[in-house]
């Protein structure tokens, strides 16, 4: 669409946030552009920042990080209300706890980890995306939500939101592997880390994602019945979602 306006934001302080605007969802209704973007964490937005996140008229912003990650970060972007619901992190802390076991951080090990990292998101974690789409059917301005990379937490919560609105799974997992072509992460390589196991943590792979569609497919019987019974959208919940994020047909 040569008229569509840029996926992701020109911003110094973020470079994961992008817009959901534009993928084909239910009955062909592509999702509105410039209402629902992820992103990493906003901690360092600069003061241009701001300005086009006031331009875009953007009223929430939705904050998957943990408590400590929210301290160790935190901002303030003038007109933006600020959600906390958080999922605190757990892949740092296994990892350490296999390194005091002295197993070896291979590749295979971490990036097994980041797989139970995400079938305990759509498990254990599921109450806090239940509580997201609340927020969701409500909102009148265009919202924000995201992480601390905007990858897994964020990542999981975006897969949602696009399924439950009709974008095919090939387009969803498309979304999501997009965070490999423009996140930076800002932080250094752990030092004593292999450079496979680096991008295992700080990338984003079909396998990770899969692992949670997964579980939605066997213990729920797929995407619609999920969405439904554990994440609370009613038909009547479900067509409101529709109304509010994707363009009349």
């Amino acid at each position: 669409m040569p008229d569509s306006p840029p996926r992701v934001l020109p911003l110094a302080g973020a470079t994961n946030f992008r817009d959901l605007g534009g993928y084909r969802g239910r009955d062909d209704r592509p999702v509105r552009w410039r209402r629902l973007f992820r992103s990493d964490h906003l901690g360092a937005l600069t003061a241009a920042d701001h300005a086009l996140l006031a331009d875009i008229g953007l009223g929430a912003a939705f904050d998957f990080r943990g408590i400590d990650e929210r301290a160790a970060a935190p901002y303030e972007v003038p007109g933006l209300a600020q959600h906390a619901l958080p999922i605190e992190p757990t892949v740092a802390q296994r990892m350490q706890e296999m390194v005091d076991d002295g197993r070896e951080l291979t590749v295979p090990a971490v990036e097994g980890l980041m797989r139970d990292l995400y079938r305990s998101l759509v498990g254990e974690r599921a109450p806090r995306f239940a509580e997201f789409f609340v927020h969701l059917l409500r909102a009148d301005a265009p919202i924000v939500f995201h992480c601390t990379a905007g990858k897994d937490r964020t990542g999981v919560a975006a897969a949602l939101v696009l399924l439950a609105l009709g974008v095919p799974h090939d387009v969803v997992m498309q979304d999501y592997l997009l965070t490999n072509d423009v996140f930076k992460p800002p932080w250094a390589p752990r030092p004593g880390l292999a450079p496979g196991v680096t991008q295992a943590l700080w990338g984003v792979q079909p396998s990770y994602l899969q692992a949670a569609l997964d579980v939605v497919d066997r213990e729920f019987g797929g995407p619609q019945t999920y969405l439904r019974e554990v994440i609370g959208l009613d038909t009547e919940r479900m067509r409101a979602l529709e109304q509010r994020y994707l363009q009349p047909g």
